[in-house]
């Protein structure tokens, strides 16, 4: 009989199958004698569970309060800016009539006209306490919206009541120009960054008023720099917009000390005219006699 080969001679103990499985290896090691077996994906479990989840009528109800809280801010912010509108256009009126004193100096007639723009700012500012007053505690997160105005303010007010007295303008005696009380007051920032804005229109006047003839200006003008440098110094100021104008204070009276050493080398006296004329002049006067 002839030797009959058997029928898995060839075939090897093992055989590899491809499956299709989350196996990060496809080629699964199997039995001869046994079937692939068959892997099925389980459904996607959630991370969130019932319990973390936030009901939608608690979420609807907290966001429905902040569109209330922002309605009313924005109606809040912008009736603030419609005073704040009319502050500025009151204080163009006044910085365009404070302009002409570098031209012919302080006449009454231009003073007096500036005054009464200070008592429509008066109004003015009421109206602005009336509008904060209706939010209480409110002040200073609005307080941005009128803080350029009211230092512009500020720098006119103690620059008029310099031309009047050769005095600097206290803050209470601002806050009573402009009707301020202590519940929407005039905050200390802005009346000293109004100071140091009003220090930057003394070198011009003191150029234009020499040139008109009044050399004891610069005499006058040099001092009370120099005095009001020497109380800003007593501050201790953070590296901030006020520290950086008054950094610009210092510029200001070096430019007024140029003009009296200017004034005073020449020799000029406060009548206009030079101290060697007018030591001739008494000499003729003393001969005659």
């Amino acid at each position: 009989m002839q030797y009959m080969k058997p029928a898995y001679r060839n075939v090897s103990p093992y055989r590899y199958v491809f499956s299709r499985s989350l196996n990060p290896n496809p080629l699964l090691l199997l039995s001869p004698f046994r079937r692939p077996e068959t892997f099925y994906l389980s459904p996607p479990v959630s991370c969130f569970s019932s319990s973390m989840a936030v009901p939608p009528s608690s979420l609807e109800k907290q966001f429905d309060a902040f569109r209330v809280q922002l309605e009313q801010s924005g109606t809040l912010r912008d009736r603030i800016r419609s005073v704040v509108s009319e502050i500025e256009s009151s204080t163009r009126l006044i910085y365009a009539t404070l302009l002409l004193v570098h031209q012919s100096g302080p006449t009454p007639g231009l003073l007096e006209k500036a005054r009464s723009q200070v008592n429509v700012l008066k109004e003015q500012y009421k109206k602005l306490a009336d509008v904060l007053g209706e939010s209480p505690g409110q002040y200073h997160r609005y307080h941005g919206d009128w803080r350029s105005e009211t230092q512009t303010v500020v720098s006119m007010l103690t620059f008029m009541h310099w031309l009047e007295t050769g005095s600097l303008l206290d803050h209470k005696e601002a806050e009573e120009k402009l009707g301020l009380s202590s519940d929407f007051g005039l905050d200390v920032e802005d009346y000293l960054t109004g100071v140091c804005f009003m220090s930057n229109e003394l070198p011009r006047y003191v150029v234009n008023q020499v040139t008109a003839g009044d050399y004891d200006c610069p005499r006058k003008v040099l001092k009370f720099l120099t005095d009001l440098h020497a109380a800003f110094r007593m501050l201790n100021l953070r590296n901030d917009f006020l520290r950086k104008k008054f950094d610009g204070m210092k510029y200001d009276l070096r430019k007024v000390e140029e003009v009296y050493y200017d004034v005073k080398i020449r020799g000029l006296t406060p009548n206009g005219e030079p101290v060697g004329n007018l030591e001739i002049k008494e000499s003729k006067d003393n001969l005659l006699l």
